[in-house]
């Protein structure tokens, strides 16, 4: 086997994802913990305290105790590369989400047991079955008064359309809690309220017929083991095919707060989730052990560093071998790389890395020359392609309050832009930018971070635009010749977002309806993907 296969052969890329408050930040800080990343966790919700979560890096989330931003983490457990990237919990950053989701080959629900499935949850999740992603399931917060577990199980069926294959059974719940039983295992692991170190060797108690466990949890072993011969009657086998394709997941319960079942799910992560795997560009299918380099641009962040006003592109390793230096070329422009400053990361802190492989995410520090879904060979004219754009839906005004600071208010909002934090879109008449988000804590975000790290205070306010669509001519319907006499018509609703794809907005669905009418050649998009400009029909 080749060096590039081995390597690729130990890489498991992952995201997180789940509801606001589900626990998953703290699951993130816990899984770095157990790893041994880190050697103690940072408490989401202590505020005050010198100590952050490890994946909250940007000030505001500090402030509010949510994530609002995906972050990245590296780690090495078992002899695996985990690649494990934090996506944001709160429903009004899902595009960032979507976009990271296109660049891991599994992911990891943290379901809340009190609250079971919730709506982001839901939504996340048509976005895996889109792309039949791999799913393992965390049920969080058994130290607390939850649903019963038989009736989560059910949910999970129900609402996601998954067969659920229980890994792990809880014993009691809330102050009762007394362990989870293993059934790869079969054993009992015996639950001890953990600290934000790691502790000892945890206790554990062999079979299901263990006289101890019956003399020591009676009230709440009975019921659990009467429910485990159930399930056991009643679940399917665990089937890695059906696992890998998306349509069954295995369930495994705990308490992260507690540092407890967080061992659990990195052993499953490492038995279960695939290897990267093979990607699809426009030109060919580009498999992961093949010798030569190539990388898509996920996601752009500004200011991770504000001392430096960095600018740093994630890169998800597609295929062959990265070296510090070597020569990449930027095929949607044709210029040439030699990156010397690459990155890996456990979040905010960084080391500087020599080499990667498929699967592993790199950060490349740019001023501008980077943009998302951008594709990184070694020469090759590749162009991968499902990085997605959506329409916004609330579209805003923005002014500078001190006219002195226009320019760097479009700075800032350009790299905003760029970054995909936010859509911007400039009029072609007209002077007054517009902003698109899919919900309103985008706009407070942006507004905190022109002031903090442009220093621009900025007036973000209503618009006449509630429908925007990307728009479109075939070259057999006239293509830019009919596009330029739209736009031209209709130059008072007409705009250019960041990439300068051409986008009219409109007060409501009813107008886009009568002008869809009156211009049958031209297309009106409600996604686009930035690879190449692949614009998808939706209204």
């Amino acid at each position: 086997m080749s060096d590039i296969a081995q390597q690729v052969r130990r890489r498991r890329t992952f995201a997180i994802i789940s509801h606001p408050d589900a626990g998953k930040t703290t699951l993130t800080e816990k899984l770095l913990l157990f790893s041994g990343a880190i050697n103690i966790a940072g408490s989401v919700k202590a505020r005050k305290a010198a100590r952050h979560a490890t994946s909250d890096w940007m000030e505001i989330e500090k402030q509010r105790g949510i994530s609002v931003a995906s972050s990245v983490m590296q780690m090495e457990y078992r002899d695996c590369v985990i690649n494990l990237l934090d996506t944001p919990g709160h429903q009004d950053f899902s595009e960032d989400t979507y976009r990271v989701l296109t660049a891991v080959d599994a992911a990891l629900m943290v379901i809340d047991a009190g609250n079971g499935v919730e709506p982001q949850t839901r939504r996340l999740l048509q976005v895996c079955r889109a792309r039949n992603t791999p799913i393992l399931t965390f049920v969080n917060k058994m130290d607390r008064e939850v649903k019963a577990p038989l009736d989560l199980m059910d949910e999970i069926e129900r609402e996601l359309g998954m067969t659920v294959v229980p890994f792990t059974w809880p014993v009691g719940m809330g102050k009762t809690f007394r362990g989870v039983y293993d059934r790869r295992e079969d054993q009992m692991r015996v639950f001890a309220a953990g600290e934000d170190r790691r502790g000892g060797d945890e206790e554990v108690l062999a079979g299901l017929d263990n006289p101890e466990s019956a003399q020591r949890f009676g009230m709440e072993w009975g019921p659990a083991k009467d429910e485990l011969e159930l399930v056991e009657g009643a679940s399917p086998a665990f089937d890695k095919e059906a696992f890998l394709n998306g349509q069954q997941t295995p369930m495994l319960f705990g308490s992260a707060v507690n540092n407890f079942g967080v061992r659990e799910v990195l052993d499953a992560l490492v038995d279960l989730a695939p290897q990267p795997g093979a990607k699809a560009a426009i030109q060919r299918v580009v498999e992961p052990t093949e010798p030569k380099f190539s990388g898509v641009v996920f996601k752009i962040q500004a200011n991770m560093d504000p001392a430096h006003r960095d600018r740093i592109a994630f890169v998800r390793c597609a295929s062959g071998h990265f070296e510090r230096g070597m020569r990449l070329k930027v095929v949607r422009s044709g210029k040439e790389l030699r990156p010397n400053t690459v990155v890996s990361f456990l979040s905010q802190r960084r080391e500087l890395l020599d080499e990667a492989f498929a699967g592993d995410i790199i950060g490349i520090p740019n001023h501008g020359v980077l943009q998302l879904g951008d594709t990184l060979t070694e020469g090759e004219a590749l162009q991968f392609t499902g990085l997605p754009f959506f329409a916004p839906e609330i579209i805003r005004s923005v002014e500078v309050a001190d006219p002195l600071k226009t320019k760097q208010l479009r700075a800032g909002l350009t790299q905003l832009g760029e970054e995909g934090a936010i859509q911007v879109f400039r009029p072609i008449a007209g002077t007054v930018l517009l902003l698109g988000a899919v919900g309103q804590l985008q706009f407070e975000v942006v507004a905190h971070r022109l002031e903090h790290e442009y220093g621009v205070k900025a007036r973000i306010t209503g618009s006449s635009y509630n429908v925007a669509r990307w728009v479109t001519c075939a070259p057999e319907d006239g293509g830019e010749q009919e596009l330029k006499r739209f736009m031209d018509a209709n130059a008072h609703r007409v705009a250019l977002d960041a990439v300068d794809a051409p986008t009219v907005l409109l007060d409501h669905m009813a107008t886009l309806r009568a002008v869809e009418g009156n211009w049958p050649k031209i297309k009106f998009h409600a996604m686009r993907e930035h690879a190449g400009l692949v614009f998808h029909k939706g209204v």
